[in-house]
This record gives structure tokens, sequence and C-alpha cells, in this order.
């Protein structure tokens, strides 16, 4: 006996010690990602170059570097260099916020200048003031543009999540292989890799239905 557990006690096992950890890593880094990567964007596409060359600065170290690379400098960098001690959920987030506002800030931008100069000039014979028209003109129609390439970075997200178990944060992925290892039983990653493939499949379907009625703006 290699002490294998059953397929419904390693789901029920997946659930119970790494489903949760994956799925807060995901949603807070999706929140802040998207917020924080349109202040970015913002910044990237100011005409003054004290906002803009840090924003370029950020964008390359961010784009650049690994992941993996980032999330070792939250946790343990920081301590080393500013005695800061970041629990390790925190510094995952951090991290992956950063890194993923970075990408999201880059898709965004490219979605805004998509729009053509028109639409502002349009917007403003009918008396709508700049908040009006990015919020209720130009917004809609850049998130039509947008929405394939944030899909697609959402579901890399979601696979990214597994690269978190560098700083020891308990998700999905370690569970998986710490079990694999006392059982020498490779059905623990295959059910991981279940896992994940059914959260991207629900991910592409968010975003199918989100292209479909925005359908309206082309």
């Amino acid at each position: 006996m290699d002490g294998t557990q059953s397929f419904p006690e390693i789901v029920k096992l997946l659930i119970e010690n790494g489903l949760q950890s994956t799925l807060i890593l995901f949603f807070l880094t999706l929140i802040f990602g998207l917020i924080l990567g349109m202040i970015i964007a913002k910044g990237r596409m100011s005409k003054l170059l004290i906002i803009q060359m840090p924003i370029r600065f950020f964008l390359l170290i961010m784009r650049g570097t690994p992941l993996i690379l980032q999330l070792y400098g939250f946790y343990f960098g920081l301590y080393y260099i500013a005695g800061l001690s970041l629990d390790r959920m925190t510094a995952a987030v951090i991290g992956f916020s950063l890194n993923y506002a970075a990408y999201f800030a880059e898709i965004y931008r490219s979605g805004i200048q998509a729009i053509p100069k028109g639409q502002y000039e349009a917007a403003k014979v009918l008396g709508f003031n700049k908040t009006q028209t990015f919020f209720k003109i130009i917004l809609p129609q850049v998130v039509k543009i947008i929405t394939p390439s944030l899909g697609s970075e959402c579901m890399t997200l979601v696979k990214d999540t597994s690269l978190a178990h560098v700083i020891g944060v308990m998700e999905i992925y370690v569970v998986a292989t710490n079990q694999m290892a006392r059982s020498r039983g490779m059905i623990y990653l295959v059910v991981a890799g279940i896992f994940y493939l059914i959260m991207n499949a629900i991910v592409s379907k968010v975003f199918s239905v989100i292209e479909k009625r925005m359908n309206y703006y082309r």
C-alpha cells in the first residue's frame, strides 16, 4: 500500500486545506491589480515626465523580472533590507497585485489609446465633462476592447497562484505535492490540475458572458 487516499478523500483534502488560500490570493490580486492597473495606466499616459518615467521604470521591473523572484523579494528582501516581516499571504498578495497591476496597466493603456479622438470631441460637443466622458463613453468601449486580454491574464493568474508555494503559502499545489511526497501517489497532482482546470473554465465562462454583453458597444 502506498497510502494514497480515494478520489473523494483527495478532493475533500484539497478543498479544506488549499482551495481557500488559492481563491483568496486570486480574488485579492484581481481586485487590487485591476484598481492599481488603472492608476498606473493613467500615470503611464501622463505628459509629465516626472510621473511617466518612474511608472515606466516600475513597469520594466515588474514585467521584466520573474514573479517568483518578486515574491522572494517581498517576503525575504524586505526583512533583510528594512527589517519588515510580512505574513506569507500578505507578501504573496502584495507581490501578485503589483506584478499583475503592471500587466493590467498596459492592457488598459492599449484599450484607451484605441479609442478614436473623435469620441472625445463628440462628447465635448454634447456637453460632457472629462469625468463623464471617461466613465459614460470611453470606459464601456475600453472594457469591450480589453475583455479578451483581461480574460487571458486572469486565466494565467489562476495558474500562477501555485507560485506562492515558494514563500510557504499553503495553496492547492503545496498540499498536493506534500501529500504526493508522503504517499508517492501522482493522483494528488492530477486532482490539483483538475481544480485549476475547473477554475479556469469558470473564469473563461465569466469573461465570455461579459464579452457578449458588451457587444452593444461595436
